[in-house]
């Protein structure tokens, strides 16, 4: 039996996106390779499994109403969540280059709704609504790099 050789600096990123997430283990394929890194509990827990394909962090809570500034951003009504991101990564708006968009400008959608997809390393990461009601806007386009906390979408909650 071959053992397969690993790629110490896609380990390195790996453990260092363990690290920037808190995530307690992390698991990656890659067609028949398989890595699970762990981390050891301090009291003897099982630690939380984030598995790829799961959205990953909170999403931001909706700004209160302001007015305009000079700087000319947008005013946003309170009842306006911001979906933002939970990673550094690109977004896509399919799952994959010939499929259907995953949702559309004024679809009304559930918390279970998926939006997007947020490729980090090689993992391709959904990240749901979390809440319901209208997608009022689409604020990246696909296949663009996103940062952390970035906004994403804006949701008219219902």
């Amino acid at each position: 039996m071959e053992v397969p050789r690993v790629d110490l600096d896609h380990l390195r990123d790996l453990m260092k996106l363990m690290d920037q997430f808190s995530f307690d283990e992390l698991e990656v394929r890659d067609g028949a390779q398989r890595l699970h890194l762990s981390r050891n509990t301090v009291d003897g827990a099982s630690p939380a499994i984030m598995m790829p394909q799961m959205a990953m962090g909170p999403m931001a809570a909706a700004p209160a109403a302001v007015p305009a500034g000079e700087g000319g951003e947008e005013a946003l009504a309170a009842d306006i969540k911001v979906i933002t991101s939970p990673m550094v990564g690109t977004f896509y708006r399919s799952p994959s280059p010939d499929a259907a968009t995953f949702v559309e400008e004024g679809r009304e959608i559930e918390e279970n709704t998926v939006l997007c997809i947020i490729e980090a390393m090689k993992v391709m990461n959904e990240i749901k609504a979390e809440c319901s009601g209208t997608l009022v806007k689409i604020l990246v386009a696909n296949g663009e790099a996103v940062e952390y906390g970035e906004p994403l979408f804006h949701v008219k909650k219902s």
